[in-house]
């Protein structure tokens, strides 16, 4: 764990390097595996290798299998990390979430909720070439109720993203709906609150949200 914590500190503190594209590359894949076939494996090396390059650079360096059978732990997952581009990385951990029984709710909302649409988009296409699998599916497989159909809506990436648009009249009308569909009546109006939190922008419904607040 401390030479993950170090690896960790090194990529926050230097942040991406702009090291020429000749220093990393055939040479350091065979660093790293020289490093790995150690009698203890040189965890310094592979995190300095790791860490000086940035993650564009990365993609050149592969590892023999031989190496990769030998990394175990919170170290081959951060390596493992670190030599994904963020897309590939998103998508290896959406599937790890809902790996086996159950779902890591956490995770899964977390990717899901963060990402932009277009980062959704190409999320769902990465998951096909890796996994020859549908993360919509997936998802659908995997959760249930209305946590399942909010996952589902907003994995499609559909989501609007202009926000230089702003329809006050729209705001207004939506502050109502989600007012009328929840706060004013017995019971919630569970898919008009979907349909309105996982189609517009998080600027719109910040704004329909301090109309709900009064402000």
């Amino acid at each position: 764990i401390s030479t993950v914590h170090e690896t960790l500190c090194k990529l926050s503190l230097e942040g991406d390097h702009s090291t020429p594209p000749s220093a990393c590359g055939s040479q350091d894949a065979l660093n790293i595996e020289m490093a790995v076939k150690t009698k203890s494996v040189d965890e310094v090396t592979i995190v300095n290798v790791l860490t000086n390059c940035s993650n564009a650079q990365r993609q050149d360096i592969e590892l023999a299998s031989a190496s990769k059978s030998a990394l175990w732990g919170h170290l081959e997952m951060v390596i493992w990390g670190l030599l994904k581009i963020p897309i590939q990385y998103d998508a290896s951990e959406l599937k790890a979430s809902m790996k086996g029984l159950g779902s890591h709710e956490n995770s899964l909302i977390e990717m899901i909720c963060s990402r932009t649409s277009r980062e959704l988009q190409e999320i769902n296409r990465v998951c096909k070439e890796m996994y020859k699998t549908d993360l919509e599916k997936d998802i659908i497989s995997d959760t249930s109720g209305d946590f399942h159909k909010v996952m589902v809506a907003l994995a499609k990436g559909k989501r609007a993203e202009d926000d230089s648009i702003i329809d006050y009249q729209l705001i207004d009308q939506d502050a109502w709906d989600l007012y009328d569909a929840g706060v004013k009546r017995e019971g919630t109006d569970v898919p008009k609150w979907i349909s309105i939190m996982t189609v517009w922008s998080v600027f719109h419904l910040q704004k329909v949200f301090r109309g709900l607040d009064g402000d």
